[in-house]
């Protein structure tokens, strides 16, 4: 097997076209830092997060925690930290045939065999549709890291330490294995077994007689997807019936299959010594990188990502690896993992936590200027996921008018402005003259009104049986604080370029005062008007939170806080309501049916702490279980939902792309607080 693409220079990123903001890998200090402090891509490593025995032998709880490595592609490598995979998205090569979607499970497993004399370890572990638990290597499983976001896991067996790393080369769909003696007192033999399969990640395969399996003196490829190859390749080929998914049972899927045992790798190591495996798809006659280069790589860009962001802690840099998993070629934005793809409403919520206070400003150009290109009747698709391009989304396109304004603010890009200055009247065109869904601005008060039969426009978007579970139709309060908060926005870029904004003025001047006179009552903040809803949601958050928001009431953050906040962010309904459900669990009815009438959702805490902040709420601590939750699931990463009902377990995507990027803004927020705070002169 031929490599490509070894490291020459000792420290070059070895991407053929480097995102501008890790070009030289070196940031300036952050806000506090030392005078002459530089934060360098080759200093910084991150080793956040360290289980050992007493977890790793534990099955149910290292099971529970997921780790991720994606290809910057929109494929990826998952699992566990036990190494039991329990959703059928796991595996370590899910490639992106279209992306970031079409994503197909390739090869999903490397089964590790120690061979001490004439015993046999099996170090993998599975679970079977009868129940049992074979192997159970998770029993010798000494300890689990993410170094630099790549896991690594060592088993101990007597005198005889075996170490796993797996990295992604970021921009192809390729992943390298590598197993390590470290520790023996002689030579071990070590035997490697891929279990292999090709299908959509959504659904599973079954035996049907023999795949295709072209095999070759270093390894083999398989049905023409993907190849596998690595030094003492043994050919073979059977089927593993009744791999079972624990996962996928709790959520009522299907939860069994089959997958190819493609016969093994054989090595003999000494101590010291590696054994490397590479896994990749693409075009035949393109070689991978050597697995060492693809480390090396990898650990350079982790430390690039910390040093752009700036990281002040052990947080922030495990969220500036988090935040660079959602962000992918085009660049686009993947909404979750391991399901979601392209989502424009999560793409724009997420933008200023994943590119402005990342230091990523130069791509999150490119993502608007591209994004303002697909506009439609003032629209932006919601997502394209389901095969179909979809338009059914009120806010997404008013969250894009957001993310301009923040961008232009933040970095000065009046050249932004203007360039897309036309797309953006687009949208407040076509939402005061009518669009889509009966998306339409009521020329009486200046407010939208939105809501269709059959769809559910808002955020809250779940549906059984094609019904709305909270369709919210009518005026609804979140998105026309974001209607006015987008009309000011336009008005301000307006008058900057030199161009009337007068209308716009207007349009803004008398949307705030209805919003005032038809939201805003002495019982508080109304979730929806005409017709009226007044249950207790936080989405009454962002009429207070946006920076051009209609609202500063502390009392609206006083409710949200006494009777929606929890440690994993904010409930979706109070628990006091007739309609609130406290677990968001079970199959996909019942978890869609939940999954807005009290489940909770971390991407809130971004709005509830700047209406604290701009209200004199305290905040003291209220990120602390986001923090931790940093260590308990998603590892390095913030999980799209949790129950609302304590203890809260998360639920949903293990890692969502608006969850880390409203705790990043969040922490941003307060870092910043605090910094002023510390300037401030003493009292006398």
């Amino acid at each position: 097997m031929r490599f490509d693409g070894d490291c020459r220079g000792g420290c070059g990123p070895a991407a053929p076209n480097p995102p501008r903001p890790f070009k030289d890998a070196v940031a300036s200090p952050p806000p506090g830092a030392g005078r002459g402090v530089v934060l360098c891509a080759l200093d910084l490593t991150l080793i956040a997060v360290r289980f050992g025995r007493q977890l790793c032998g534990n099955l149910d709880a290292a099971s529970e925690r997921e780790w991720l490595v994606p290809d910057g592609l929109g494929g990826y490598a998952m699992g566990t930290v036990a190494g039991l995979r329990t959703r059928r998205y796991h595996g370590l090569l899910v490639v992106a045939t279209r992306p970031p979607g079409g994503r197909m499970l390739g090869l999903a497993a490397i089964d590790p065999v120690l061979i001490i004399g004439e015993r046999r370890i099996p170090l993998a572990v599975h679970e079977w549709g009868s129940g049992a638990i074979v192997p159970n290597g998770h029993i010798h499983l000494e300890s689990f890291e993410l170094q630099d976001g790549l896991p690594r896991w060592r088993w101990t067996v007597g005198d005889v330490t075996i170490e796993r790393e797996i990295a992604m080369d970021h921009g192809r769909a390729s992943v390298a294995v590598i197993h390590r003696v470290l520790r023996a007192p002689g030579p071990v033999a070590l035997e490697l077994h891929p279990l292999c399969t090709w299908r959509d990640v959504h659904g599973v395969r079954f035996a049907e007689g023999a795949p295709q399996v072209d095999m070759g003196a270093d390894g083999f490829v398989f049905e023409g997807a993907y190849r596998v190859a690595g030094s003492g390749y043994v050919p073979g080929g059977e089927w593993y019936h009744g791999v079972h998914y624990r996962v996928e049972t709790e959520r009522g899927l299907r939860d069994l299959e089959d997958l190819w045992h493609a016969g093994y790798f054989a090595t003999q190591l000494e101590p010291g010594q590696a054994h490397e495996l590479v896994a990749w798809a693409g075009p035949a006659g393109i070689p991978p990188r050597r697995p060492a280069a693809i480390f090396h790589k990898a650990r350079h860009r982790a430390g690039a990502l910390i040093a752009t962001a700036q990281a002040v802690d052990e947080v922030d840099r495990m969220l500036a690896v988090a935040a660079d998993q959602f962000i992918v070629e085009g660049p686009r934005v993947v909404a979750g993992y391991p399901w979601f793809g392209d989502w424009s409403r999560d793409t724009m919520t997420s933008y200023e936590g994943l590119f402005l206070e990342t230091g990523r400003q130069e791509e999150g150009r490119k993502l608007l200027v591209r994004t303002a290109q697909t506009l439609s009747e003032g629209m932006l698709a919601n997502t394209s996921d389901a095969g179909e391009t979809e338009y059914n989304t009120a806010d997404a396109a008013l969250w894009f008018l957001h993310a301009v304004g923040r961008h232009v603010q933040r970095t000065g890009d009046h050249d932004l402005a203007a360039e897309l200055s036309s797309s953006l009247l687009d949208v407040i065109h076509h939402y005061t003259a009518g669009t889509r869904f009966g998306i339409k601005a009521d020329l009486s008060d200046s407010l939208l009104r939105q809501g269709a039969e059959g769809v559910a426009l808002t955020w809250m978007d779940a549906r059984v049986d094609g019904n709305p579970i909270t369709q919210r139709a009518g005026k609804a309060v979140e998105i026309n604080a974001l209607w006015i908060n987008g009309l000011a926005t336009v008005a301000i870029l307006e008058e900057r370029l030199k161009h009337d904004a007068t209308d716009l003025r207007r349009l803004a001047q008398l949307a705030r005062e209805s919003f005032k006179r038809l939201f805003v009552s002495a019982s508080g903040c109304a979730d929806v008007v005409d017709p009226d809803s007044s249950q207790v949601r936080p989405n009454c958050l962002l009429a207070v939170s946006l920076p051009h928001a209609p609202l500063l009431e502390a009392g609206i953050v006083k409710v949200a806080g006494a009777e929606l906040l929890t440690s994993l962010g904010l409930r979706s309904l109070a628990p006091t309501d007739p309609a609130y459900l406290g677990l968001h669990r079970g199959g996909t009815p019942k978890r869609d049916a939940a999954y807005h009438q009290g489940t909770v959702w971390p991407w809130l805490i971004g709005p509830y702490v700047e209406a604290a902040l701009r209200t004199g709420v305290p905040v003291a601590g209220v990120l602390a279980g986001l923090e931790q939750h940093l260590w308990e699931w998603g590892l390095g990463s913030v999980s799209e939902t949790a129950d609302g009902d304590p203890p809260h377990k998360a639920t949903g995507c293990p890692m969502q792309a608006w969850s880390v990027a409203e705790v990043i803004r969040a922490r941003r927020m307060l870092q910043t607080r605090a910094a002023t705070a510390r300037r401030l002169p003493a009292v006398p």
